[in-house]
């Protein structure tokens, strides 16, 4: 039911299916789906669900370096999870998710992810990060208050024993940066 692909491999019509589930899966006009939310979704491994030949579920892995402590972790970095309209409680974002814990499991340190839906992955075992947020800068590390309770971690099977109310931090990039 879950099929994943690397960027590399997803065809111009699979773009084209993904840029419109997006759309219509953030339609408020102050909260879309950017450009720069595009380009933070690609770059790794995508799990996709269809029906009737259109993308109709969709979450991204990419890799992104999180440090808290003396850790500095190779993170499954989740973005893009996304469920057509009509399709929502049918169970494909939880069959997702799924995978893409499974992925994380074997190919990182920590997988994490930004949101405010914490029931849906707790339920799965993510866990909400009660330490401050930051983003790594030339300038040194900047606070990210309005992120802090909005990150969740999965941890895998090669997850040092971290502790969640310490400060995490995460590379700069431009648009949202968690």
């Amino acid at each position: 039911m879950v099929r994943s692909v690397s960027t590399d491999e997803l065809t111009p019509r699979e773009v084209a299916s993904l840029r419109a589930l997006f759309d219509a899966a953030w339609p408020d006009p102050d909260d879309l789906f950017t450009d720069e939310d595009f380009d933070h979704a690609v770059g790794g491994l995508h799990f996709l669900v269809e029906e009737g030949g259109a993308i109709v579920s969709h979450a991204s892995v990419v890799e992104r370096e999180l440090h808290t402590g003396a850790y500095r972790l190779q993170t499954g970095y989740v973005e893009a999870v996304a469920t057509l309209p009509g399709h929502q409680r049918r169970g494909f974002g939880t069959a997702i998710m799924k995978e893409v814990g499974d992925h994380i499991d074997r190919s990182f340190e920590l997988g994490a992810l930004g949101t405010g839906l914490h029931a849906f992955y707790e339920r799965l075992g993510w866990k909400v990060w009660k330490g401050p947020t930051f983003i790594r800068t030339e300038r040194g590390p900047v606070p990210t208050p309005d992120e802090d309770g909005y990150i969740l971690v999965l941890f895998s099977a090669s997850s040092p024993d971290l502790d969640v109310t310490l400060p995490i931090s995460c590379d700069w990039r431009p648009g949202d940066v968690w």
